[in-house]
């Protein structure tokens, strides 16, 4: 495993397990046990996903199993659109209590516009301000080590980085957490958070799960053939060396074990050139780029 070391003065896993869909105790037990045992250390949820509290049952159960403890295992979680402003400070401590733990190594605001507003309206703004200021606060008592957002354009970095601006940070963003894919090469966002001292992760890193189109792109199947891996293995590759954490989602036993296996391996600047070449611009989530 390689690590990102984030402005916070912590380190992340370079890989992750994405738990989005998994909302059940037994599957949940199996994914993580099996993930586990392939040296995953680095798990993401959302309280949007509605599996917080089985992800904390399964952990307090699990590491002990490993002789793993709280410290060895790196959680993100992510605040709902339903929970910005003063709600904030109540959700971050649900998202404890649910994940049985004293921590949570980091805390996102998922995305930039709250539930109730229209996407253009500019009270977003001025609210998820709010809510990042909760974020602040528990980041200085301890209770979250490290602070970011998902979903964020670079417009909604800049209201939080240039001088001047009514909703500048405190603390600045560890993490933005955004589509990252072959078809959706974010050069100028990679570039943006390099330049800014933060650290990009990308998440649906294969792309979309009711589609294969980009696994079956001729360039990725022909690295494949040469590294003797998997079009998969090529497209987390890729990711990594452009320093972008991944997160891929999987319940599936072979896909998780392989999913790891990408730090043997690396990809020549050409090869990589024929990667970004892909892009399309190409959303498979929400396009943030309307939100006020």
């Amino acid at each position: 495993m390689k690590f990102s070391y984030l402005n916070s003065g912590h380190e992340m896993p370079m890989l992750g397990l994405g738990t989005y869909k998994i909302t059940e105790k037994e599957e949940m037990f199996k994914v993580f046990k099996y993930a586990l045992e392939c040296g995953y250390r680095a798990f993401d949820t959302a309280q949007m996903y509605g599996n917080e509290e089985i992800i904390g049952e399964t952990l307090e159960e699990l590491l002990p199993k490993f002789n793993l403890k709280r410290a060895d295992v790196f959680i993100t979680s992510k605040l709902m659109t339903d929970q910005h402003g003063d709600k904030a400070a109540a959700a971050i401590d649900e998202t404890l209590r649910k994940l049985r733990t004293d921590y949570i190594d980091l805390f996102l605001i998922h995305w930039p516009y709250v539930d109730g507003l229209e996407r253009s309206d500019l009270k977003n703004g001025e609210i998820r301000a709010s809510s990042w200021k909760f974020l602040e606060k528990a980041c200085i008592a301890g209770k979250i080590k490290s602070i970011g957002v998902s979903n964020y354009t670079i417009k909604h970095l800049d209201e939080m980085l240039k001088d001047g601006s009514p909703y500048k940070a405190r603390i600045r963003p560890a993490i933005d957490q955004v589509e990252f894919h072959p078809y959706l090469y974010q050069k100028e966002m990679l570039d943006y958070c390099d330049e800014n001292g933060m650290t990009l992760e990308g998440y649906s890193p294969l792309g979309s799960p009711k589609s294969k189109d980009i696994l079956e792109e001729e360039v990725i199947k022909n690295l494949a053939k040469k590294y003797s891996k998997q079009p998969a293995q090529i497209v987390l590759r890729w990711e990594i060396q452009h320093d972008v954490i991944v997160i891929p989602k999987s319940a599936n036993p072979e896909r998780i074990k392989a999913n790891i296996e990408v730090f043997d391996f690396s990809l020549s600047p050409a090869e990589m050139e024929s990667i970004n070449a892909l892009n399309k611009n190409k959303h498979y989530a929400s396009d943030p780029v309307d939100i006020a």
